[in-house]
């Protein structure tokens, strides 16, 4: 994805409009349930305060193929750095993962 886009998708707002729903596509529809589930309750619930270096690090994860999202999602593989490894450990630390009833 481009440098401006990501900038743009980082600036992404709940209320933003069409940079929001941009994001939301890009993170919601995967193509795997169990990903589009955890990465919407993220946006959901962590992304409106996020720091900008966590935003970047989401849309980093973003670019990664579904195989290598799930491995590392599911502890099967390790995050290539530490920023992303600090985002994936958030992802799956049970906030976003439970079954919200």
């Amino acid at each position: 994805m481009s440098g401006r886009m990501d900038a743009e998708l980082t600036d992404a707002e709940p209320a933003s409009g069409a940079d929001w729903n941009r994001l939301r596509w890009r993170a919601c529809r995967r193509g795997m349930k169990e990903l589009d589930v955890l990465f919407e309750r993220y946006l959901a619930s962590d992304w409106a305060a996020a720091p900008d270096g966590e935003r970047r690090a989401f849309l980093r994860l973003l670019d990664l193929p579904d195989p290598e999202l799930a491995a590392l999602c599911l502890g099967r593989a390790a995050a290539p750095d530490a920023e992303l490894a600090s985002l994936v450990a958030r992802l799956t630390d049970g906030r976003n993962a439970r079954v919200q009833r």
